[in-house]
């Protein structure tokens, strides 16, 4: 099984992009994602580097900026492509399959698929889990 779930906020606008020949939309970001352990009294945080495609990048597009809180499901995918220097790189990105925007005054939902995520902070709403 290939699934990540990520909370975090966005280090830069996002910005949409069409790829050639097939004008398919894409937006790529990093996610800061706090760590639970702080080091020294200071939050740390890992910068995910994240894909949308399709529709969900259009939206992100439309709904997102430096700053916002965003929820992430999909999976994680490694690739590698070589440099204009020869070398191979290699790199590890989430490709995103469903975003939820979590601050306050976009609280919207684009998905390619049905949503049922609950925010960590909402969770009281749940009430008794009968397990």
């Amino acid at each position: 099984m290939n699934k990540v779930v990520l909370i975090g906020r966005l280090t830069k606008d996002v910005d949409l992009k069409f790829t050639p020949g097939s004008n398919i939309p894409v937006v790529t970001f990093n996610l800061a994602v706090d760590r639970k352990v702080k080091k020294e009294g200071h939050q740390q945080a890992d910068f995910i580097p994240v894909v949308l495609w399709g529709k969900i990048a259009e939206a992100a597009a439309q709904n997102t900026c430096k700053g916002k809180l965003i929820a992430v499901s999909g999976r994680i995918q490694t690739r590698s492509y070589k440099a204009k220097d020869g070398s191979m790189r290699f790199v590890t990105e989430v490709i995103a399959e469903e975003t939820k925007y979590l601050s306050p005054k976009s609280y919207t939902s684009h998905s390619t698929g049905n949503s049922n995520y609950i925010p960590e902070s909402d969770m009281s709403l749940v009430g008794d889990v009968p397990f």
